[in-house]
């Protein structure tokens, strides 16, 4: 029996993983903020997951899963698994007469953001286990 492999901690722990990334990529930002002809990075994960939802079209709805072969899909075909976050490097602009594009102030503000965000996640994933213990022991 897979207790924390429901849906939703799945998602918890992908959005985690996507934050973790998102630190790294941002502290080598800030690494390399005098670094000649480097071009900052960022991930994506939040637009891929809202596209795999369907984002603003309602017409896209996040299909449902199919584990077995005899459900039926729900809204087309089944969504196995949740995006997974990429790193992409944003090449288009330079605001350096060293062709740098890494505005300090602005990475130093995307990480206290994303540690946030993170700090909201681990009390989530916290509460889900917690709830979950409460359960199995049967004590508040």
């Amino acid at each position: 029996m897979n207790l924390l492999g429901g849906v939703s901690f799945q998602r918890l722990e992908s959005a985690l993983g996507a934050a973790s990334l998102r630190q790294t990529v941002l502290a080598n930002n800030i690494a390399n903020v005098d670094t000649p002809y480097y071009k900052r990075s960022d991930v994506a994960f939040e637009e891929l997951l809202a596209q795999a939802m369907g984002g603003r079209n309602s017409a896209q709805a996040l299909p449902g899963k199919v584990t077995d072969a005899r459900h039926i899909p729900i809204n087309g075909s089944s969504m196995t698994s949740l995006p997974v976050p990429q790193v992409v490097a944003e090449n288009s602009t330079s605001i350096n007469n060293n062709r740098n594009n890494v505005d300090i102030d602005k990475e130093m503000a995307l990480l206290a953001e994303n540690q946030l965000r993170y700090n909201l996640l681990v009390q989530q994933i916290s509460h889900e286990v917690k709830m979950m213990r409460t359960g199995i022991e049967g004590r508040g």
